[in-house]
């Protein structure tokens, strides 16, 4: 196989919902159907001790959440799949959108109950902002939900964007029968054995043989149904698709395994090839013909062997090839090194990785050299990616170590956790005293919890409440007068210095004070 037709094989996309809509469920669906497990845990399941295989982090088996995206690569019908499973709690949100920097496409999962969810209607935004393409599922089909004209409306008013129901549902909860397969033409029943389950269409696109489900009335409203979705539906189009104008909608239900197949055997026909990235100074980067390796590190996390107490940064292949024991430029220092640990995943299990090419997510050891958005090259031409997004956090906590004694631990915990990206990190001018900011409470939780399991260090964290940070354009102008209790000043884990005001009324009185101090917050 040639380095184009390798590139040409791989499929990369995100998975995003609200919390609960059953998106690490699908995931582990999808890996199942590729081989790549052989029987799926979930997270229904914390009872038996099963766990799903992208919610590797002990905090996550506990409580039955993702809070942190997942990689995990698969081959199926002659593509190389690479599937990164993301948080769905918005205080993670921040984690989710650069992991959506690093895909070609993201699947939708939609809770046939709720609609269109809060998180659900965040994440879409930055998809449709970025112009990736979105497959939806609308899932847990065997319960009791809305109806699906009502589902598709939703997703078009809400959501904006137009929507074609590649198949239909028949009946719904205790009622549902199975799916009108609209792209296929044929009838896929529920809780059927595979080799019965498929009936066929006749070229009016009914029933082509006699079966007890044509004599129910949720037959005959699928029919209807279908009859004007055809006549005053969307019309089907790929080129809408591949724009992020038009998302094809499957209906199903993971938890049973139902309409998951066909989805992922009709996505990945539709589904982008490796797409180009542009670089800061706006040059297009194509995965094929650019010829040489670059990447972009999206995210970096520490610990994911316990026993080895490791960093990983995750690095999205963008051109050319990855072999082990090249010689790779890292931009933002200009220094040059020779790469010879490298690792693919599935979730926590990883195993080394001697090729990967654009399209795919490869991990590189880390020993504290690199940073999230860090471009990584192997040719001589050093260029940097566009910036990877990283938010302004809102609220604040001073944290030190509840045993004085283990103050080196917990500053090493405390930097590794913190250049995952998850938190930011800030200390007090002077005093130095150790300040953490988020944009929401449960990451001060995990990160709690991961010190005392990973780290072995207790901290003690004392909420300061809400602030507006902002960030200082011409640091030489500040003076130390400047900092109040209102308008507190702080540098960051780069040593920019950060005010921390009160309130917006303590910022626009500082503003209007120091007019020649010019402030800029993070996204």
């Amino acid at each position: 196989m040639t380095l184009e037709q390798d590139i040409l094989a791989r499929r990369t996309f995100a998975i995003i919902s609200h919390p609960d809509a059953g998106k690490t469920t699908i995931t582990e669906k999808l890996l199942l159907f590729g081989g790549a497990i052989r029987d799926a845990g979930t997270v229904k399941g914390k009872k038996s001790g099963k766990f799903a295989t992208s919610d590797w982090m002990e905090i996550e088996k506990q409580r039955g959440i993702s809070v942190t995206s997942s990689v995990m690569q698969f081959d199926y019908s002659d593509c190389r799949v690479n599937i990164l499973d993301t948080p769905g709690h918005q205080d993670f949100s921040e984690d989710t959108y650069r992991t959506l920097m690093a895909v070609d496409s993201a699947v939708m999962v939609v809770d046939a109950a709720k609609g269109i969810e809060a998180q659900t209607l965040k994440l879409f935004k930055v998809c449709k902002m970025r112009g990736i393409p979105i497959f939806t599922f609308i899932n847990k089909l065997d319960r009791q939900g809305k109806e699906p004209l009502e589902l598709i409306e939703e997703l078009e008013e809400v959501l904006g964007i137009n929507a074609y129901p590649m198949n239909w549902p028949i009946g719904m909860g205790k009622e549902f029968l199975g799916i009108y397969d609209r792209y296929n033409k044929r009838i896929e029943q529920f809780r059927v054995e595979e080799g019965d389950r498929y009936l066929p269409l006749d070229e009016e696109g009914h029933l082509a043989i006699d079966n007890d489900m044509k004599k129910t009335s949720y037959y005959s409203q699928a029919i209807d149904d279908i009859e004007l979705l055809n006549e005053a539906g969307n019309a089907y189009s790929e080129d809408k698709i591949a724009r992020g104008e038009l998302t094809p909608v499957f209906f199903g239900s993971a938890l049973t395994n139902f309409g998951v197949q066909t989805f992922l055997d009709t996505y990945l026909k539709f589904a982008p090839i490796p797409q180009p990235r542009i670089t800061e100074d706006e040059q297009f980067i194509d995965p094929v013909e650019h010829g040489e390796f670059s990447g972009f590190i999206f995210k970096i996390q520490a610990n994911m062997n316990p026993a080895h107490r490791d960093r990983i940064a995750f690095v999205r292949i963008v051109s050319g090839k990855f072999e082990r024991g090249m010689n790779m430029t890292l931009s933002r220092t200009g220094k040059s090194f020779k790469v010879t640990q490298s690792t693919q995943f599935l979730a926590d299990d990883r195993e080394t990785v001697n090729e990967a090419v654009a399209g795919d997510i490869i991990g590189l050891y880390d020993t504290g050299t690199y940073q999230i958005g860090d471009t990584v090259v192997g040719g001589k031409k050093t260029f940097n990616f566009e910036k990877l997004p990283q938010f302004t956090p809102e609220i604040f906590m001073k944290v030190s170590a509840k045993n004085v004694m283990k103050g080196k631990q917990f500053q090493k915990g405390v930097l590794q956790l913190v250049q995952e990206g998850a938190i930011q990190y800030f200390k007090t001018m002077h005093t130095e005293e150790v300040i953490l900011g988020a944009v929401g409470q449960l990451q001060f939780e995990v990160f709690q919890h991961r010190m005392i399991n990973e780290y072995n260090v207790e901290v003690i964290m004392q909420p300061i409440g809400s602030k507006i940070a902002r960030w200082i354009e011409n640091e030489e102008d500040v003076k130390d007068s400047m900092h109040s209790q209102r308008s507190m000043l702080v540098k960051d884990r780069f040593d920019n210095k950060v005010f921390l005001f009160e309130n917006e009324f303590a910022m626009r009185w500082f503003s209007e004070k120091n007019e020649n101090i010019q402030l800029y917050s993070l996204l």
